[in-house]
């Protein structure tokens, strides 16, 4: 009894003496939970991406998902990514989905990111680029089907991902591939095998891995900054992304791949535009994920920030409304968003000088997550990591696509992406020169913000 009792006296001693080695168990264990689904069209719709689509999609190479992953962390901390293979997430259906997703489960803006991978192989999705095709209304009508039973599967997503939520380990890392091009510095036409290829660019590869307690792989997330736009045949399909997610899940089976896109606004790859150039840059992005997936990654805490916001960023001046009649006459997308600027400024008396643009932030333990909307250009990549280090993961086209987002240098040096490409997104001028400023002075208030 007296051997008992002293055993019982010296684990109460030892235990609370000990804390901190009875939290080490918990500290760094999360709850994560995946589901996925199949939003393959199963009839034709208009392909999104290209003003060069004349007809309906015919077929698929493969099939292009929707995936969630949940988060909790240990102080139930709340947050759901879901990747696409989507060109573009259009503002209505991201303020609509979230709302819901909030109705149903509390969650707030902060704690939910709707992101695509920007294939150019995938439908269009409610009035995104509306002036860019040359639909019917019957092809309308089909798109606007389709959008309605791709926000009930992606609800039912969240639900199902919240559902499946198991005990985990999170690891983080950034990895390394290099078949995105800067195209605003290097002509595709004239690039050979021994072309010296000028940049900026940023060729990271973040990987996000889940396993569960037994060391079981759950999940892979990761992302790279270029254009998927390999391919421009009217068949759907995942482009690079799609197969390196197809070839990560065969490596390890019963994993659920999730890509997300980064700032590759002014990324292409390159050279491009035939299936077997797709494969091999999913591939070639698959090997990078799967070295760092071999090695020691950064096991991190099970302590979870989430935050959002949306900044107003101005535009230049409109053209004056003579030179918009000019342009109207033009038999091309130009043209129908000159006419399209003409009769919204009939109609209101005046046209937009802003949008309301989404950032938000995550912290994943110590993993700093940065998410933009539209097609932010690599400078923004380049310019966060500056600021909060090399191993900071850059997310763009998420929660809202509304246009590209360039920097200064850009729309000083005009071009696409730094003024007609607006055009193509509905918006009455090119931005202001003071977008890069107000970004990026956003983000720093919003991480510093309540820390």
């Amino acid at each position: 009894m007296k051997r008992t009792a002293l055993l019982i006296s010296f684990l109460i001693v030892f235990i609370s003496s000990s804390p901190t080695l009875f939290s080490q168990n918990t500290q760094d264990e999360w709850k994560v939970g995946v589901a996925r689904q199949n939003i393959t069209p199963q009839s034709p719709v208009w392909m999104a991406g290209y003003a060069s689509w004349t007809t309906p999609s015919e077929g698929k190479l493969h099939d292009i998902w929707a995936k969630a992953i949940t988060l909790e962390d240990a102080q139930g901390e709340l947050s759901v990514l879901i990747t696409t293979d989507l060109s573009a997430i259009p503002k209505e259906l991201s303020v609509s989905f979230k709302d819901k997703v909030k109705q149903k489960h509390g969650l707030e803006k902060s704690q939910v990111i709707l992101s695509c991978s920007h294939t150019h192989s995938g439908p269009v999705v409610t009035r995104s680029l509306k002036y860019i095709y040359p639909m019917s209304s019957n092809d309308w009508e089909n798109v606007d089907r389709y959008t309605v039973e791709l926000e009930e599967m992606l609800l039912q997503l969240v639900d199902e991902s919240i559902h499946n939520l198991i005990p985990a380990k999170i690891y983080t890392q950034n990895g390394t591939t290099r078949f995105q091009v800067n195209r605003r510095n290097n002509q595709e036409s004239t690039i050979i095998n021994t072309t010296e290829l000028k940049g900026p660019n940023d060729y990271s590869v973040p990987v996000i891995k889940a396993e569960d307690l037994d060391g079981n792989l759950i999940a892979i997330i990761f992302g790279y900054a270029c254009h998927p736009t390999t391919l421009s045949i009217n068949k759907f399909s995942g482009d690079y992304p799609g197969f390196a997610q197809i070839e990560l899940e065969n490596l390890y089976p019963g994993t659920t791949a999730m890509f997300f896109q980064g700032a590759g606004g002014d990324q292409n790859p390159l050279p491009r535009r035939t299936i077997p150039l797709a494969i091999q840059y999913g591939k070639e992005l698959a090997a990078a994920v799967e070295r760092v997936l071999s090695e020691d990654m950064i096991k991190q805490d099970s302590k979870l920030v989430t935050k959002y916001n949306e900044i107003e960023l101005p535009f230049d001046d409109p053209l004056p409304m003579e030179e918009m009649k000019e342009i109207s006459k033009r038999d091309d997308y130009q043209g129908k968003w000159a006419q399209g600027m003409i009769d919204d400024y009939q109609r209101d008396g005046y046209l937009i000088k802003s949008y309301p643009f989404p950032i938000g932030y995550w912290e994943i333990g110590n993993q700093k997550l940065f998410v933009l909307g539209g097609e932010s250009t690599v400078f923004y990549s380049l310019k966060l990591k500056e600021i909060y280090g090399d191993e900071a993961f850059i997310m763009s086209y998420a929660n809202d696509v509304m246009a590209y987002i360039p920097s200064e240098v850009i729309i000083n040096e005009g071009g696409y992406e730094g003024d007609t490409s607006q055009r193509a997104f509905g918006l009455p001028a090119k931005w202001s020169k003071e977008i890069e400023s107000l970004i990026i002075e956003g983000i720093k208030k919003m991480v510093i913000q309540d820390n």
